[in-house]
């Protein structure tokens, strides 16, 4: 069990990144609004997730650098060093402060599923004291400045929560054939297409890539362990994909409607299961939620020092000043009462959308022998990863094409 406990950590910390209350809202409406049929997306997204991790993983473990750090010293030219550092600081900094406000507020529900909601009112507003409660967990996490304690930490939430969705998931006696037939036998319509794009975009979270890169480096920093991180990680996705897939599963059974999150889910099993899945929902929320609270502002520190070629780690004032900024402004708007549904899935398709380009980013990356030597990319390895950025690419531009036949 020690040896097993020593070789997890950073694959875990990635799946529960992912599963967030971003990824419980999208997956319980594709089951709802779709019941099996997307499946296969789920599957083709946890493929490229685990392929793009090792790309970020190896980068981490032999460059012993973070994706960011890489991209700034190994784009020459001043101009667009300048413009590469802008687009992700922008994109992954300021996005991850808008999800954190989802992630803080995912919590809340699952908290609220089940005990009665607590608020003060200050003047004009009304705080959410559970909001307050849940982001002051994950500063206190995150301020111990202690790797090894968040690693346990996001071990035992991740098997919450994977014992809370699956149980749920098995409990509604889905029907296997048409399970089997939406993982292998693919369906992409108009109606289904930012869908499927939310799907890819909670799975292959951009973010990650610059989260997993760093703390691999924390953990590990000799090319023979290699082997190890990629096992760890290959679990770790793998389970997570479990977790979405049956959160799709149990929203797509039949009867449930008007749907919008898995507070509403919750509600509508009780009919069917009583107060039991409505636990199991409510807990797993709870756990997804305060994972992905503490990963977001974790990543978008990584990606601010890694921008701006700052020294130290998660002990540095500075470091802490941008996770606790991120903390504090998701805790914010979580406790305004703010609807954090249609935001939530917006930000997956924008996540969706995104992803070629820091997909590139790190092809490019990995591709360079000044960066790994002998441990850049293989023939299979780039293939692969051209199939993904291709399919990135389609699925995007799709997207947008639809969105504008229906202006």
């Amino acid at each position: 069990m020690k040896n097993w406990l020593n070789n997890v950590g950073p694959g875990v910390l990635v799946s529960a990144a992912f599963i967030g209350p971003g990824t419980v809202t999208v997956c319980t409406l594709a089951g709802v609004n779709f019941q099996y049929a997307l499946l296969w997306a789920l599957l083709l997204s946890i493929i490229a997730c685990i392929v793009l991790q090792e790309m970020a993983a190896r980068l981490g473990i032999i460059a012993q650098k973070g994706l960011s750090e890489c991209i700034r010293d190994e784009i020459k030219t001043p101009s667009l060093r300048k413009l590469a550092i802008v687009l992700i600081f922008s994109a992954i900094v300021i996005g991850n402060a808008a999800y954190e406000a989802g992630n803080i507020t995912g919590a809340v529900l699952g908290i609220t599923s089940v005990v009665t909601p607590k608020y003060y009112d200050i003047g004009f507003f009304s705080i959410n004291l559970w909001s307050i409660a849940v982001g002051a967990i994950a500063f206190g996490l995150l301020s111990l400045g202690n790797y090894k304690i968040l690693e346990r930490v996001f071990i035992c939430l991740v098997l919450v929560m994977s014992v809370s969705f699956v149980v749920t998931a098995i409990i509604t006696n889905p029907d296997l054939t048409k399970i089997f037939k939406g993982l292998f036998l693919p369906e992409l319509g108009a109606d289904k297409i930012l869908t499927v794009i939310a799907l890819v975009g909670t799975t292959v979270v951009p973010y990650n890539l610059f989260l997993h890169a760093s703390l691999v480096g924390e953990k590990w920093n000799k090319p023979s362990q290699l082997p190890i991180a990629r096992k760890e990680l290959i679990v770790a996705i793998a389970l997570g994909g479990l977790v979405s897939m049956a959160i799709v599963i149990t929203s797509a059974v039949p009867g449930l409607t008007n749907v919008n999150s898995a507070a509403d889910l919750a509600q509508g099993l009780k009919p069917l299961f009583g107060d039991f899945a409505g636990w199991f929902i409510g807990v797993g929320l709870l756990a997804a939620g305060i994972t992905s609270s503490i990963t977001a502002p974790l990543a978008a520190a990584y990606v601010v020092k890694g921008c701006l070629g700052w020294q130290g780690g998660l002990k540095t004032f500075k470091f802490k000043l941008v996770w606790a900024s991120i903390i504090l402004l998701g805790v914010t708007f979580s406790s305004l009462k703010l609807n954090p549904i249609e935001i939530i899935r917006f930000a997956q398709i924008a996540n969706g959308l995104l992803l070629p380009i820091i997909a590139i980013f790190l092809f490019w990356i990995v591709n360079r022998s000044s960066v790994l030597g002998r441990y850049k990319n293989s023939i299979v390895q780039n293939i692969l990863g051209m199939i993904i950025i291709i399919i990135a690419i389609f699925l995007g531009a799709k997207s947008i094409y639809t969105v504008f036949q229906s202006l």
